[in-house]
């Protein structure tokens, strides 16, 4: 008789509904769990955005903290996207307070200006728009059209917030050029959303 192999995908996929598990049940080990499991890909996201150690420790530990009070009643079918979500919006608001501190241009403020010549603004801002499931959906549609280089260039600006220069820097293309593909980008997802018949 052939042994039935669980594939190492479908064991994470039971390691996580074990850990949602928890927090249903009020168990703190849920906490301890999940950041066992995801705070060094949490510190990534909110470190790409904040360009700093302590902010980002900061961040990471408000995401779990949210997360015990969010589920229940939420209960994510993806524990690493829910919690990478929240920790992106968590990080973003931390840096749309600090540059608010200082004078000069505000990087969030610049990102979703770029995104708003193609997400549409249905009475609504273009953050809760992102989190908006049919928008998401054609996004992670239209991403996986991409080239590799186009995708990593797209995530690092729209998802990480990492500036033009930064990127460049990281993938070897000069800053014109960075802008330049994400220009190309922003006009095909507006043509994205337009067939998919998402109000512009």
């Amino acid at each position: 008789m052939k042994a039935f192999k669980i594939s190492p995908r479908e064991v994470f996929k039971i390691e996580d509904e074990k850990i949602v598990d928890l927090f249903w049940q009020r168990s703190e080990l849920a906490i301890a769990r999940a950041e066992s499991r995801y705070s060094r890909y949490l510190y990534s996201i909110s470190y790409r955005i904040l360009q700093n150690r302590e902010d980002a420790e900061e961040c990471v530990n408000e995401t779990f903290l949210r997360a015990w009070n969010a589920i229940p009643p939420a209960r994510p079918s993806i524990l690493r996207t829910y919690l990478g979500r929240i920790t992106r919006n968590i990080s973003l608001n931390y840096l749309e307070k600090m540059n608010a501190l200082k004078r000069g241009g505000n990087q969030v403020d610049i990102i979703l200006s770029e995104l708003e010549e193609c997400i549409p603004s249905i009475q609504m801002d273009i953050e809760e728009i992102l989190n908006e499931r049919a928008v998401i959906d054609v996004i992670n549609n239209f991403l996986k059209g991409l080239s590799k280089d186009q995708r990593k260039v797209f995530v690092r600006r729209y998802w990480y917030g990492s500036k033009i220069k930064a990127i460049g820097k990281d993938y070897g293309f000069t800053e014109s050029k960075v802008k330049s593909i994400l220009f190309r980008l922003r006009k095909g997802l507006k043509r994205k959303l337009e067939k998919e018949g998402i109000a512009l």
